[in-house]
């Protein structure tokens, strides 16, 4: 009997731990209110992803869409109705460590006027995305045939060179 009660303990508590990290399990209780964001890359972005500022949790991702006339991603925020952000704000997609899940971090702006119910952030700034960095380093760092070794800083023709 005490086996069969461990084993149970010990099947809860897995299940917990996997809905803890899957961002599942949520303990909030207070009241929202919705502010919408367009991204050009999301770059891996998921529902119930953390909002943050000054990295304390103040929201979620609701939904995530795309919006097929401005080609961006159209990312819905549930703000904690106790925490107010001016107007003049930018939201922008983090990762927490090197390769980890994707969240939202706010800055907030100066101006006075405050996002209501449905605003939407004007600021933004899409996702880095690791492969695009890779890319870019392999194929912008060498030399295209033609230029300079130098990263296209090439000696003028009438100056002498140092050798």
């Amino acid at each position: 009997m005490w086996v069969g009660l461990f084993l149970v303990l010990g099947i809860l508590g897995l299940l917990f731990l996997a809905l803890k990290a899957s961002n599942l399990l949520s303990m909030t209780t207070g009241q929202t209110y919705s502010v919408t964001a367009l991204f050009d890359d999301i770059g891996g972005l998921k529902p119930r992803a953390a909002v943050r500022s000054a990295g304390v949790l103040v929201g979620r991702v609701r939904e995530i869409g795309f919006d097929d006339t401005r080609y961006q991603a159209v990312v819905v925020l549930d703000l904690d109705r106790s925490v107010r952000f001016p107007k003049d704000s930018s939201a922008q997609i983090l990762t927490s460590g090197l390769l980890g899940e994707k969240y939202i971090g706010l800055q907030p702006g100066a101006e006075a006027e405050m996002l209501k119910d449905r605003d939407r952030i004007q600021m933004t700034q899409s996702a880095v995305v690791l492969e695009n960095l890779i890319s870019q380093f392999l194929y912008n760092r060498s030399p295209a045939p033609g230029s300079s070794p130098a990263g296209g800083l090439a000696e003028p023709a009438n100056a002498p060179g140092l050798k």
